[in-house]
């Protein structure tokens, strides 16, 4: 299922940023290679709505989702059975109401939102968890959406990046 958020663009268009399911990512990579975004988030929780709100709506952030990553939401506390890396993860009950897949995707650290960046080949690179504004996710966008982060600190590539999102 693809979920479409509005976004209204500074000349006044309106664009979407495009949510896939995790499955529907991975398979995307597999023939048109880019790394994998996910928002990890729950229902209750507060900060995940404002991050919808205000970051995942600026045009620039929606703009580097749309054309640099599969960007995949993904309920935390989902129901729903979830085949990814050829294994089915399911939400049991085992681990209070998270679903197997988001205790693996964020190395057990149950916070959220946490947003987790997957390589093209479905590899984990890092969860990064807690609100983060437009400002403070662009970067983080540009360094994994290429081959920065594996040749370069990430405090070293912030002292030179100069974004747009403002």
């Amino acid at each position: 299922m693809i979920l479409f958020v509005p976004v209204l663009m500074a000349n006044g268009q309106e664009t979407q940023v495009k949510w896939y399911s995790i499955e529907e990512a991975a398979a995307l990579a597999l023939t048109s290679p880019r790394p994998i975004f996910v928002d990890a988030y729950t229902d209750w929780c507060g900060w995940c709505k404002k991050l919808d709100k205000d970051t995942f709506s600026h045009p620039v952030i929606a703009e580097i989702l749309n054309t640099k990553y599969y960007a995949v939401k993904f309920d935390a506390e989902s129901k729903e059975p979830v085949t990814f890396q050829g294994r089915t993860f399911v939400n049991d009950g085992k681990m209070g109401n998270a679903h197997q897949l988001a205790y693996a995707l964020l190395q057990g650290n149950l916070g959220y939102p946490t947003v987790v960046f997957l390589t093209a080949s479905s590899e984990l690179i890092t969860p990064v968890s807690g609100y983060k504004t437009p400002k403070d996710i662009e970067p983080m966008l540009v360094y994994f959406s290429g081959t920065a982060w594996q040749s370069q600190s990430y405090a070293d590539f912030v002292k030179t990046f100069q974004g747009k999102a403002q």
